[in-house]
């Protein structure tokens, strides 16, 4: 049927079922199909038929609200991922900056110039780290059906 254009699937997320399913019949649908996990309703206007479970009884006609995604940012691990990378890339711009400063008075700490290189690529070696811990999270955010 829905090769003739004859039939269509509409989710019921945020319809009643029993309504839909009335009203559809007393506009002349006559096919139906019910599909409660997958939460959609099949309707055509072929020949008389139905099939598939009911869909279980609702408390309200509407669908529940959907949680809210993060009341608390803080909560976020993408905000965390995110934060972690932010703080080690000023963190490598002010050890350039105190390298900088270290150089224009060589003499009296010449030997800790190494040192600072080295901090340098493990902030940014951090701020990395935190790039990708982001890209995970969203991953995983994705993947679960969060946002």
């Amino acid at each position: 049927m829905h090769l003739q254009g004859a039939a269509f699937d509409i989710s019921m997320t945020n319809h009643d079922p029993e309504s839909f399913e009335a009203a559809a019949r007393a506009v002349g649908f006559t096919g139906f199909g019910f599909y409660p996990r997958q939460d959609f309703m099949h309707v055509d206007i072929g020949r008389a038929r139905q099939w598939g479970d009911q869909f279980p009884p609702r408390a309200s006609r509407f669908a529940n609200e959907p949680l809210r995604l993060r009341e608390n940012l803080t909560e976020s691990r993408t905000m965390k991922g995110g934060g972690a990378a932010g703080v080690a890339t000023v963190g490598a711009a002010g050890v350039e900056v105190a390298q900088q400063a270290v150089a224009d008075t060589q003499s009296a700490i010449l030997p800790l110039i190494p040192y600072l290189d080295t901090l340098r690529w493990l902030f940014i070696a951090a701020a990395l780290i935190g790039v990708g811990v982001t890209i995970y999270a969203r991953w995983d955010d994705w993947r679960k059906g969060k946002r």
